[in-house]
C-alpha cells in the first residue's frame, strides 16, 4: 500500500529499514504493532487517505536514503564469482519489471547513488572541465610521501600524502603507452560526474624522481603478495617500469582518496543487507540500468562491481553510505595496461554463439570487429564511431542491471547524452591533455558519432516527447526526435480527460480532442483538480512514435502544473 506522506511521517518513533512501494516512495517498514494498528484504523476511517496515484510531494526530487545508520562492515567481491554469477545465474528470465526508484515524471531523484547535474541543470564549459575536482592536485612544494606501494601487475602504483596532508593514489601508464590510460581516466571521470554519478577527484600530474620520498612506515606489496618495509631499491625498480617523457617527467593520475571509510564495492544486483537505506534491488535502479548507455558511449567495457566503491560518511552510528563509480582506465581507446582490445564493446569474454560459429566454419567466418580500422595513435588507443552499434554494445561480461535496461531507462539516459554539444565534448576531451592534436580530434569526432548513433537508436524506441511545462494556460513540450533532426513533419493528436486521483480513472472531456501542428496545447477549460491529456505523435517517417503519452496536470492556485508522465514505450 502507498501511504500518504503525512501518515508515514506521523509514525517514525522507531527507526526502521525503509521499503519501496509501487511508486518508489519510502515508508517505514518495522512499526511497532500498536502503531500499525493505529495506522490501520486511520486508513479504515479516513476515506481521503485511501490509495491514490499522486500525493502532495509528487514529483519527488530527492530520495532520502541518507538516514543515519551504523557503519556496515567492509567487504570484498570475488571477480571470478562475479563473472560466473553474472554470466550464468543472474541473466533475466521472462518479463523485466520497470525500474523502481523513479518519480512520477520518470526521473531519478537525487540520492546517495546519483545527483542530477547536466540532466537537470545547464552546465558551463568551466563546470564540465572542473568536474568533481575540489581539493586540487597534490602539493608539489615538498616531496610526496609514499605511505604504501605495490609492484604486482603491469602498472604499479603508490599511496601518497602531500604537504597539505592530502592522500592520493598515484597510477602510472603502461611502459610502452605514455599518457594513454591516465588521460582516458581523467576524461571519462569528467563525463561520469556530469552524468550525475559520484566519482573520485582525478588529476593529471607530471612528476620527477625527486618528487617522491619513501615514508618511514611505508610498506610494499610484492609480486608474491607479501608485505614488507619499502626500501629505496623498490622505488627505483618501480620507476624503471614507467614511461618517462623527454623532459624527465612522467604523467601520472593522482586520484584523491574518497571521503569516508571504504566499505568495498557494490554489486549490480540485490541490496546491501547491512545498509537499511539500500532498499531498491540494484538491478532495478534506473541510474544503474541507464549506465549501459553512458558506458556504451565511452566504451567503459570494464563497468563491473570491482570498479565501484561504497564509503561510509559521518561518525558511527550517525553516518550513511555513498556509492561511487571508480577506475575509468579501461574507457575510450584505453585498456588500462595497453590499447583497448578489438573485442572490447563487441563481445563478452565468454560468448558461445560466435565461438561455435567460428568453429563450425573452421575459421572461414570471422568476427566482423576483428577487421575494424583504427587510427595509429598511441595517445588514444583503439576508439572509433563508424562501426559502433549502440544496440549491440557489450561490457566484458553480462551486467545484471544493464541486462534489464528497458526503453524507458535508455530514454532517461539518452536525454542526458543529448545535453552534450560538440563544444562540450571537445572541452571535456581537452582535460585529458592529449599531446597529438590529430589524435585528440579523432577522439572528439568519434564521441560525436557515437552520441548521434545512441540518440538515433534509442529515440526510435519511444515517442520522444519531453520537457512538459505549463505557461499562460497552455501545455508546452519538446519533441526530442525533431530536436535531434530525426524527423520534421510531426503533428500531435490529443485528447483531454478529467482524472480522478482517488480511483485513478479518467473521463474524456467533450470537444477536447484535436490535432496540433506544433508542440503547444491549450489546456482544456475545467475545474477538475486533475487533468490528463493523451498525446500521439504522427510522423510519416516515424511510425514508432505513434505511441500515446499520458501527461497529468494538477490544479494549483495560479493554474495547473505537470505532476506525472506515463506511456510512450513499446
Amino acid at each position: 500500500m502507498k501511504f500518504p506522506s503525512g501518515i508515514a511521517m506521523g509514525f517514525t518513533g522507531a527507526r526502521a529499514s525503509a521499503a519501496p512501494n509501487s511508486a518508489g516512495r519510502r515508508t517505514n517498514q518495522l512499526f511497532p504493532l500498536r502503531k500499525m494498528c493505529c495506522l490501520l484504523l486511520i486508513l479504515l476511517w479516513t476515506p481521503a487517505l485511501a490509495a491514490q496515484k499522486f500525493y502532495p510531494d509528487d514529483p519527488l526530487a530527492v530520495d532520502d536514503d541518507r538516514l543515519p545508520i551504523a557503519m556496515p562492515r567492509e567487504r570484498s567481491i570475488s571477480e571470478v564469482m562475479d563473472f560466473l554469477a553474472s554470466t550464468f545465474t543472474l541473466r533475466p528470465k521472462g518479463e523485466v519489471d520497470p525500474a523502481q526508484n523513479v518519480n512520477t515524471l520518470g526521473e531519478v531523484p537525487d540520492s546517495s547513488w546519483f545527483t542530477n547535474r547536466i540532466g537537470r541543470h545547464e552546465m558551463s564549459l568551466e563546470e564540465l572541465a572542473t568536474g568533481p575536482d575540489r581539493a586540487g592536485p597534490p602539493d608539489l612544494s615538498a616531496p610526496l610521501l609514499i605511505t604504501s606501494a605495490k609492484t604486482e601487475g603491469i602498472t604499479p602504483g603508490f599511496f601518497i600524502r602531500d604537504a597539505r596532508g592530502g592522500r592520493y593514489l598515484i597510477k602510472f601508464d603502461p611502459l610502452r603507452h605514455p599518457r594513454l590510460a591516465t588521460s582516458a581516466e581523467v576524461i571519462s571521470t569528467k563525463f561520469f560526474h556530469a552524468f550525475g554519478y559520484f566519482v573520485p577527484e582525478n588529476y593529471l600530474v607530471n612528476l620527477r624522481r625527486d618528487d617522491l620520498e619513501i615514508g618511514p612506515t611505508a610498506e610494499i606489496t610484492t609480486e608474491q603478495g607479501y608485505q614488507r618495509k619499502m626500501h629505496p631499491r623498490d622505488l627505483e625498480k618501480i620507476l624503471d617500469q614507467v614511461p618517462w617523457l623527454p623532459d624527465d617527467t612522467v604523467q601520472v593520475l593522482a586520484s584523491r582518496l574518497l571521503e569516508g571509510a571504504p566499505l568495498g564495492p557494490f554489486r549490480y544486483h540485490g541490496t546491501r543487507r547491512d545498509d537499511p537505506n539500500d532498499i531498491f534491488p540494484h538491478e532495478n535502479r534506473r541510474e544503474l540500468r541507464g549506465l549501459r548507455v553512458f558506458a556504451a558511449w565511452l566504451n567503459h567495457d570494464d563497468s563491473r562491481s570491482v570498479n565501484t566503491l561504497d564509503t561510509y560518511l559521518g561518525n558511527d552510528p550517525e553516518g550513511f553510505v555513498r556509492h561511487h563509480l571508480i577506475d575509468f582506465g579501461s574507457t575510450l581507446g584505453s585498456g588500462s595496461i595497453r590499447p583497448q582490445s578489438r573485442r572490447a564493446g563487441h563481445e563478452y569474454m565468454l560468448e558461445w554463439k560466435p565461438m561455435f560459429r567460428a568453429a563450425a566454419t573452421f575459421g572461414i567466418w570471422d568476427r566482423p570487429w576483428r577487421s575494424v580500422d583504427y587510427p595509429h595513435a598511441d595517445a588514444i588507443g583503439r576508439f572509433e564511431g563508424d562501426f559502433f552499434s549502440p544496440e549491440n554494445w557489450k561490457p566484458e561480461y553480462p551486467n545484471p542491471a544493464f541486462e534489464r535496461m528497458l526503453p524507458e531507462d535508455a530514454f532517461w539516459a539518452t536525454r542526458i547524452v543529448m545535453k552534450f554539444s560538440d563544444e562540450m565534448i571537445r572541452t571535456v576531451v581537452g582535460t585529458g591533455r592529449i599531446p597529438d592534436a590529430s589524435a585528440e580530434n579523432h577522439l572528439v569526432e568519434s564521441l560525436i558519432k557515437r552520441r548521434d548513433k545512441l540518440v538515433r537508436y534509442f529515440l526510435g524506441l519511444v515517442n520522444p516527447l519531453w520537457d512538459f511545462q505549463v505557461a499562460d494556460g497552455r501545455l508546452l513540450f519538446n519533441n526530442l526526435g525533431t530536436e535531434a533532426g530525426l524527423a520534421s513533419d510531426c503533428r500531435y493528436r490529443f485528447q483531454w480527460m478529467r482524472f480522478d486521483n482517488q480511483t485513478e480513472t479518467s473521463t474524456e472531456l467533450a470537444e477536447s480532442a484535436g490535432i496540433a501542428e506544433q508542440a503547444v496545447l491549450a489546456i482544456s477549460a475545467s475545474d477538475s483538480p486533475y487533468l490528463m491529456v493523451r498525446i500521439w505523435t504522427d510522423s510519416a517517417g516515424r511510425p514508432e512514435w505513434n505511441q500515446p503519452v499520458d501527461v497529468y496536470l494538477r490544479k494549483t492556485d495560479p493554474g495547473y502544473e505537470v505532476v506525472g508522465i506515463e506511456g510512450q514505450f513499446r
